[in-house]
């Protein structure tokens, strides 16, 4: 496995079995078992401590009552034929505050009567370094695909009510019989780089003193590297040159996949687009260093988790593959 696929997010060994979405799965089921993982609102379930492994439930528990219910696939390698599905139990509604419900910061946990109470769930961007590969691919695939059938209900051919088929990897239209697919967005990622320097930016919605790499949507006609130097100039007018790939990472907040690339700076005056972000700086390999030991001034990490963090630490490193 090259070091790219290390990111959170990216190092599941998921078998999607694809081959059985369109078919029954009861046989499949009772010859070689099935389990779930629930979801809620965006939030898995998880088990509360340290490291949070995701609860897997049997299908015929009762907190799944009402819920949808969508395909994974199968656990991995090694001879398991166990399925594994997401079941979403969003229609319920627990007690206490949910205004920090999907914020950058939610630090809520939420507990089900029906679960034990050592069970939560909890926002995935908050617990995902604690989960490992396999519960990190199943958490996101989960999260990504209740997303989307959230927000595509209806045709967009004709626009009336779309349903879900193919175990949830499909939407069809009863009335034109189209038919509709998960969407992903790509996202650039930009280390920009300039002698011992990289470009940083920080969104005015973010905490205070957090600054993240240059990001932004590929859009429609346009190559990765183009979409590397467009965003760059529009969000901080310098240049930028030769471009090359180095990892990505699946971020379903909503349904993006970010793009890690690498951009070699042409120049380094900056003119930020207020519009964009709130500011960008250059900063050092030892600015870097110092931020991510907690001891620069002012300049906080990006996410743990997130690419950015994770193309950053290579950098410093000397380990982009």
């Amino acid at each position: 496995m090259k070091l790219a696929e290390t990111v959170t997010f990216a190092g599941g060994m998921l078998d999607r079995a694809a081959e059985l979405r369109g078919g029954d799965l009861a046989p499949t089921i009772a010859e070689y078992g099935a389990e779930t993982i629930l979801m809620w609102r965006g939030k898995p379930l998880v088990q509360e401590g340290d490291l949070a492994p995701l609860v897997r439930i049997g299908l015929d528990h009762p907190a799944l009552k009402g819920a949808r219910r969508l395909l994974l696939g199968r656990e991995g390698p090694g001879g398991d034929e166990r399925l594994i599905f997401a079941h979403d139990i969003s229609h319920w509604t627990p007690g206490g505050d949910l205004e920090e419900l999907n914020t950058f910061l939610d630090s809520t946990e939420q507990r089900h009567p029906e679960l034990p109470d050592t069970q939560v769930f909890a926002e995935l961007r908050r617990i995902m370094v604690q989960l490992d590969p396999q519960d990190a691919a199943l958490a996101t695939t989960a999260r990504a695909l209740f997303g989307w059938h959230d927000t595509h209900k209806f045709c967009s051919r004709c626009g009336a009510a779309s349903d879900m088929v193919q175990s949830g990897w499909q939407r069809s239209c009863s009335v034109c019989e189209a038919h509709h697919f998960p969407r992903t967005d790509p996202v650039v990622i930009m280390l920009i780089t300039h002698g011992n320097s990289t470009l940083l930016g920080r969104s005015p919605s973010w905490p205070e003193g957090m600054y993240s790499l240059l990001a932004g949507f590929v859009e429609p006609g346009e190559t990765l590297e183009a979409a590397v130097r467009r965003e760059v100039y529009e969000e901080t007018r310098v240049r930028v040159g030769a471009v090359s790939y180095l990892a990505s990472q699946p971020w379903p907040f909503p349904a993006s996949l970010m793009i890690g690339c690498r951009g070699e700076a042409l120049s380094q005056e900056i003119t930020v687009d207020p519009i964009e972000i709130e500011d960008a700086i250059w900063v050092t390999r030892e600015d870097v260093m110092e931020a991510f030991a907690g001891r620069h001034p002012f300049l906080a990490p990006a996410r743990e988790g997130a690419i950015a963090q994770f193309l950053l630490r290579n950098w410093l490193a000397d380990t982009l593959d």
